[in-house]
């Protein structure tokens, strides 16, 4: 099996390397990498098929928390909190205590958000 690499003269003082590898060793290429740039004083940055960055979630927004995240959804569905928590069969001061985040989210109740917001649980966390 062979790795095809293209190097290209970027902009901006930046140089592309195109890398072309069997799809079966993308995933440890991609671990390889994400280990060696550090070394480098680089990151790793995924780009979509029209050649666009892709961030994290936690770049675009670092300060962001699982109450912050609840509070939002929340507020996206047009719900109060005491609608919320008669979807989730609590109280309208546990909703209020983890949004405020005096109250932790726990795994049972993020995984019972992510069913009520139809989302990822993992959010809540």
């Amino acid at each position: 099996m062979n790795a095809d690499v293209k190097v290209f003269p970027g902009n901006g003082g930046h140089t592309e390397i195109n890398l072309s590898i069997p799809s079966n060793k993308a995933d440890a290429v991609l671990e390889a990498l994400s280990g060696i740039l550090p070394l480098a004083g680089l990151r790793l940055r995924r780009v979509n098929e029209d050649g666009e960055k892709i961030y994290s979630v936690k770049e675009v927004f670092p300060d962001a928390n699982p109450a912050m995240a609840l509070r939002g959804f929340r507020g996206k569905m047009e719900w109060t909190q005491q609608e919320l928590a008669s979807r989730l069969g609590t109280t309208q001061n546990s909703i209020s205590a983890m949004e405020s985040g005096k109250r932790p989210i726990s795994r049972a109740m993020a995984m019972r958000l992510g069913e009520v917001f139809d989302i990822a649980y993992k959010v809540f966390l």
